[in-house]
C-alpha cells in the first residue's frame, strides 16, 4: 500500500483487464465528463458522473472479468458498489489521476425485502469504493448509490469534494441506521477477484444466481411507494 504523501506507484495509473482505462469508451467518457482544471476538479466531476449516471443494482452481480470491468458498466448503464468503483478508478486513470480500489465489510440497512430474504444477512462483504490520489493524499470516494435511489430511500446522498473521504453516512434522513463499517480490508491496485469469489461462495452460496432476473428498480419502487 502506498504511504500518505509519497508519490503513488505506476500501478495506480496502469490499465488492467478490470480497470480498462485504455478502452475507447472509457477514454471517451472520461474526456467528456472531466472538468477542466486541477486533478481535484476533474476527479470530483468524474465522481458525480459515475454516481448519478449509472443506477445501482445489487441483483446483477457477475463475479468475472467481463462482468466487473469498467467498460461493461458503461455498456449496461448500471452497476453495484464494486463495479461502479472500478469504473470511477478507470476514468480517473484515463485522465492521469492515480486511483485504486478499496474494500470494507459493512452492515447495510438499505436493502429490499427480496435481498434480505435471499442473503439471510445484512452484512455485505467486500463493499467497494475508490481511492483517488489528490494533493498528496488518498481520498475515499463511494459512487455506488445514485441520487434517485437516495431520494427514494430517504438517504443523505454521498458528496465528494476531493478533500475529504466520502463514505456512507451511519444514519439516514430520519435518523435510522443506514450503514455500519465493520472491517476495512485495505486498498488494491486491481480487483482481488479470487478472494472475492471465495468469500462470496462461503457467505452467500448460490444467492446471486438465485436473484438473477429479479427487478431491483421495481422492488425499490414498490417498497418506497408509500
Amino acid at each position: 500500500m502506498t504511504s500518505t504523501h509519497q508519490a503513488p506507484h505506476a500501478e495506480y495509473l496502469r490499465a488492467t483487464a478490470f480497470i480498462d482505462s485504455d478502452h475507447p469508451q472509457v477514454q471517451r467518457f472520461a474526456a467528456t465528463h472531466a472538468a477542466a482544471g486541477s486533478d481535484t476538479a476533474r476527479a470530483v466531476a468524474l465522481y458525480y458522473a459515475v454516481r448519478d449516471g449509472f443506477r445501482y443494482d445489487p441483483y446483477r452481480i457477475d463475479l468475472s472479468v467481463a462482468g466487473l470491468c469498467a467498460s461493461r458498466v458503461l455498456e449496461q448503464g448500471y452497476g453495484w458498489c464494486v463495479s461502479k468503483a472500478v469504473l470511477l478508478a478507470a476514468v480517473c486513470r484515463a485522465q492521469g489521476i492515480p486511483a485504486r480500489l478499496g474494500y470494507a465489510d459493512v452492515r447495510n440497512h438499505l436493502s429490499t425485502e427480496r435481498l434480505r430474504q435471499t442473503l439471510k444477512t445484512d452484512v455485505f462483504f467486500f463493499h467497494g469504493y475508490t481511492d483517488i490520489w489528490l494533493d498528496g493524499e488518498w481520498r475515499k470516494a463511494t459512487p455506488a448509490f445514485n441520487i434517485e435511489l437516495c431520494d427514494k430511500f430517504g438517504l443523505h446522498p454521498l458528496e465528494f469534494d476531493g478533500r475529504s473521504d466520502s463514505i456512507y453516512h451511519p444514519f439516514d434522513k430520519a435518523g435510522e441506521r443506514h450503514m455500519e463499517y465493520l472491517n476495512f480490508r485495505g486498498a488494491y491496485a486491481d480487483v482481488p477477484l479470487r478472494e472475492m469469489q471465495t468469500t462470496f461462495e462461503r457467505e452467500y452460496p448460490g444467492v446471486f444466481d438465485a436473484i438473477q432476473g429479479a427487478d431491483f428498480s421495481a422492488d425499490v419502487n414498490r417498497e418506497t411507494a408509500s
